[in-house]
């Protein structure tokens, strides 16, 4: 098996779900991108990518206790792995790397 990579909105995700730790479910998600981000996303893309990080082993999920506000029906919670931290690791890494080379986001004196 190849080395994984990431498209944009999977990393996006997938920086959710650390964001949030233990509040890491769909709408929490989709909330915590449009607050922050300032982008609308759907929550039926949020959760086809939250399975697809999952089949890759970046996240794991669990089901949640069922609450009235929800009628009775239990959440979906999603962790980050090891390995998906890792894949953040290293795609900042690699960011930065590149980051550096463009002159006009060069830090005078650094």
């Amino acid at each position: 098996m190849g080395k994984e990579f990431l498209g944009e909105f999977e990393e996006l995700v997938l920086t959710m779900v650390g964001v949030l730790g233990e509040d890491a479910y769909g709408n929490a998600i989709v909330t915590e991108i449009k607050d922050r981000v300032g982008r609308d996303v759907n929550l039926s893309a949020v959760h086809v990518t939250l399975y697809r990080l999952e089949d890759k082993g970046l996240v794991k999920s669990h089901m949640g206790g069922a609450t009235n506000a929800r009628g009775g029906r239990r959440k979906r919670i999603f962790t980050i792995t090891n390995a998906g931290l890792a894949m953040l690791r290293a795609m900042k890494e690699a960011r930065m790397d590149l980051w550096k080379l463009i002159p006009q986001l060069k830090i005078a004196g650094g």
